[in-house]
């Protein structure tokens, strides 16, 4: 059996593919045996997560080949076979009936379902939920549809993502507003020196705060609760979007814990829900 700490050796499959069958170089073809042990499993978090015959049953619950490795499952995570099942599944029901009985009468209320589980689990409203394409779309929406006058600065670090910081830079060309960045240590495990960090760099003008709640360069976690507690004492409250991309489903935490007046994560990360949400 394939071992995780020499993972790397998984280089030399190819060269036998001929000799095995695809079900164990592609994954299980059926799932659900799988499934079924997984939930059965009991003991200590820290134990389970040494046990490589635990961790061979997750593996055989997705359908990536196993002829490549993947180093970036934090971009977007793959969908296991129980998530490609279902698309497929509402996917094909969506063309088989009639759009008004499986689209609208059907699919549409159930996505609405799936607002309201989320929200549940997330400690907040339904209404305070809006189902996009993905975290940036989500932030976005946001970076770009909160009113900013020419001169008006946005506030973050030089960690945050690439694509967050060029919108507000697009901003900047477009409406002439300012966007200030500082740098925090790498690693930075005070979270009070965070939050100090934020505060001395917050001027008369400073309108907006964009943070992470985990950076995705280092998987720095940063005080969140406590960066925005600070911000509503400055100017008037300065209201904070949370780039939350890599926190949900990785992190233990309530979204109405934050206090956030934004916050953005892909459901397609940690939580493998299907591409695009």
């Amino acid at each position: 059996m394939l071992h995780r700490r020499t993972v790397l050796g998984v280089l030399a499959i190819p060269v036998v593919a001929g000799l095995l069958p695809a079900r164990r170089l592609f994954g299980a073809t059926d799932w659900r045996p799988d499934m079924d042990s997984l939930g059965a499993i009991e003991g200590e978090p820290e134990a389970i997560a040494r046990d490589e015959d635990f961790w061979s049953v997750v593996q055989r619950c997705f359908t990536q080949d196993r002829s490549v490795i993947n180093l970036n499952n934090g971009g977007v995570s793959p969908a296991p076979a129980v998530v490609q099942e279902a698309q497929r599944r509402h996917l094909e029901r969506a063309n088989f009936a009639p759009p008004p009985v499986a689209l609208w009468r059907e699919q549409e209320p159930a996505r609405e379902r799936v607002r309201a589980r989320l929200a549940k689990h997330w400690g907040v409203d339904a209404e305070e939920i809006a189902l996009t394409r993905n975290a940036s779309e989500s932030l976005q929406i946001c970076q770009f549809g909160h009113d900013l006058q020419r001169g008006d600065e946005v506030l973050t670090t030089t960690q945050d993502y690439p694509r967050m910081l060029t919108t507000f830079r697009q901003r900047e060309r477009r409406e002439g507003i300012v966007l200030r960045q500082f740098k925090l240590p790498i690693p930075c495990e005070d979270p009070a020196l965070v939050v100090r960090l934020f505060e001395e760099a917050i001027t008369e003008k400073t309108r907006m705060i964009l943070m992470s709640h985990v950076i995705n360069i280092t998987g720095q976690v940063l005080p969140v609760r406590e960066v925005v507690a600070m911000a509503r004492t400055r100017n008037g409250g300065i209201p904070v979007i949370v780039d939350g991309a890599h926190a949900f489903a990785h992190l233990d935490y309530k979204l109405s814990d934050l206090g956030c007046d934004y916050y953005g994560v892909s459901l397609h990360k940690w939580l493998f829900a299907p591409h695009g949400t």
